[in-house]
């Protein structure tokens, strides 16, 4: 092997080694700097009765249930538990723990059973919520900074002071006959590719592999038809823009922007009280997607919502706003959050400002719609 590749090889190595240790350490210090606040708090266990809302679906969940039992006994904690069911979800859920005089509410589930318990829970002023995260990706604990991995730190953050008022997104299926068409959403919502994806992806081998999984899924419609239709953005001083014809592989409405590894939506602030829009459009088959993909890196790496100066076959306009309708040629998949809600010709999507109070690690020192309870 010539000699100037084994160096390149070894430089290589040498970088990857680095960024390991780099990323262990801040890993480490990350930790130790959390467990800190969390041993800080202050608990509320004389003023709140708490209903955790479990999934007792999620793996482990009886055996969850013992813990958490154990640490509201062992800090004096009122507390009782309310399952989900098929036939009701966590907002149905959230809504008999405030009838039965709940005075705090902890989600334990994944990304779904906290996206239906906060849409519940934006509609009762001033009753925290907590997360005790236990799904695939977790990705709105993941943005609030909650523990992924320690119940009794996750436990801990949910049953003491320290909240943010978070914005709660909705969408709203306006050609559906369903009475129950008005969805909440705390991280994502659209319609189109990001919806077929989410659809198609394999539960086992999201078990297997976590978020990736969506992936594997999103290879199998890189070549579906583009959706075609009117869209209409109120930004953030009500006025109203119209799109006409537009043709678009996906629309997204973004509260939160992280996802692991990556940012879809780098400026999203979750108590700004604007829903952050993306309407993205690919051309070139899979150089378009290459291309979208570069994207997506380049805002990672920049923290800026703008594309790459390498695309040429991808297309990402993003506009801040409080209100977005969409009228569709054709069906398409709408998500929320990673719910699939079915094919739908005309939605909207609006938010409700600083709508939810959620107990976080650390409450940020600026001022940016935060509250502390």
């Amino acid at each position: 092997m010539p000699q100037p590749l084994i160096l390149a090889l070894c430089v290589i190595a040498l970088v990857l080694c680095l960024a390991a240790a780099v990323l262990l350490f801040w890993r480490v210090r990350r930790r130790q700097r959390l467990n800190a606040v969390v041993e800080s708090r202050d608990d509320d266990a004389e003023k709140v009765d708490y209903a955790f809302i479990i999934n007792p679906s999620k793996p482990h969940a009886e055996e969850l249930r013992a813990r958490i039992d154990a640490f509201c006994e062992a800090k004096g904690i009122s507390h009782f538990f309310i399952d989900t069911q098929l036939d009701k979800d966590g907002n149905a859920c959230a809504r008999e723990a405030v009838a039965r005089g709940a005075t705090g509410v902890v989600a334990v589930g994944g990304d779904g059973t906290v996206r239906t318990v906060a849409s519940a829970m934006a509609k009762f002023d001033g009753i925290p919520m907590g997360i005790v995260p236990i799904g695939t990706a977790n990705l709105f604990a993941r943005n609030m900074g909650i523990p992924l991995d320690d119940v009794d730190a996750a436990l801990t953050v949910a049953t003491s002071h320290g909240s943010r008022h978070i914005d709660m997104g909705r969408l709203c299926v306006l050609d559906s006959d369903d009475p129950d068409h008005d969805h909440g959403f705390l991280i994502v919502a659209g319609v189109g590719f990001d919806a077929l994806m989410i659809d198609d992806t394999n539960p086992t081998l999201k078990k297997n592999i976590s978020w990736l999984a969506y992936f594997a899924s999103a290879t199998k419609h890189l070549f579906s038809p583009k959706n075609h239709g009117d869209l209409t953005i109120t930004d953030p001083q009500g006025n109203a823009h119209v799109r006409t014809g537009v043709a678009f592989r996906t629309f997204m409405a973004g509260n939160c922007g992280q996802i692991p590894a990556l940012s879809l939506m780098p400026e999203a602030v979750s108590d700004d009280g604007y829903l952050d829009f993306e309407l993205i459009d690919t051309t070139g088959g899979l150089i378009g997607w290459a291309n979208l993909f570069g994207d997506v890196v380049h805002q990672t790496i920049t923290g800026r919502a703008k594309q790459s100066p390498l695309s040429t076959n991808s297309t990402i306009d993003q506009f801040q706003g409080v209100r977005a309708e969409i009228r569709l040629e054709r069906p398409a998949l709408a998500q929320v959050d990673g719910d699939v809600l079915g094919e739908t010709r005309h939605i909207a999507f609006s938010i409700q400002k600083r709508a939810l109070c959620v107990r976080v690690p650390e409450v940020p020192a600026e001022p940016t719609g935060l509250m502390a309870l």
